[in-house]
Order: structure tokens, then C-alpha cells, then sequence
């Protein structure tokens, strides 16, 4: 059973800059598309970003396009989000995920994805 856990969540003010990673129990992952998805209080979770294996397909959602950087190392089995210029509507909870497949596609919806992070806060201050 893959397991991906996710770190570097927190409180940041608005502008500011904050990278989470997302590390996977082990290397049969470097061959699955990783997302970052969120969820903010009382709506629902929602597609962020995400990247194919060898990072030949990368995909961002509007709202974070040219703000937001995914990337992936495979030799350390972690995917990275690096997010700046951050506003306070960037606020939720993050969560990896990740879905076995070769696909030069990376799917939006959530239920394209089987493995899943228990998530972590993101809190922007205005």
C-alpha cells in the first residue's frame, strides 16, 4: 500500500512565500502522476496542480497559475510545491495525492487519484 506523507505546511502573510513537499513510502511511485489538490473550510477540495512521471505534462489550476511551482525528484520519491505571492484565499488544507500511471495527462478530478496524504494547513494572513 503506497502512503504519501506531506510536510512544510504553516502561517504565512499574504505576499509571502511557502513550499510543502510531499514524500512517498516508496519507489514504485516515481512511475505515478502526482497532484497537490485543497480544501478550504466549507467547500470542496479542489484540483491545484500536479505532474506526470518524468514531468513532461505539468498542469496548474487558473487560480495559482504563475504563482504556484510543482516539481518532482524521483531518486528521493518527493514532489514539491513551492507557492508564492500568496493571498489569503490560498488558505486550506493541502493534500497529495497520487495515481498509478504512465499517463501524459495529469486528471483533475479527485477520483482519478487513490492514494491520498492526510494534508496539511496552509494559512495566509492579510
Amino acid at each position: 500500500q503506497v502512503q504519501v506523507v506531506e510536510s512544510g505546511g504553516g502561517l504565512v502573510q499574504a505576499g509571502g512565500s511557502l513550499g510543502l513537499s510531499c514524500t512517498a513510502s516508496d519507489s514504485t511511485t516515481v512511475s505515478f502522476v502526482m497532484a497537490w489538490f485543497r480544501q478550504a473550510p466549507g467547500k470542496d477540495r479542489e484540483f491545484v496542480t500536479g505532474i506526470t512521471w518524468n514531468a513532461g505534462t505539468i498542469a496548474y489550476a487558473d487560480s495559482v497559475k504563475d504563482r504556484f511551482t510543482i516539481s518532482r525528484d524521483n531518486a528521493k520519491n518527493t514532489v514539491y510545491l513551492q507557492m508564492n505571492s500568496l493571498k489569503p484565499e490560498d488558505t486550506a488544507v493541502y493534500y497529495c495525492a497520487a495515481r498509478n500511471s504512465y499517463n501524459v495527462i495529469v486528471p483533475t478530478e479527485r477520483d482519478q487519484y487513490a492514494y491520498w496524504g492526510q494534508g496539511t494547513q496552509v494559512t495566509v494572513s492579510s
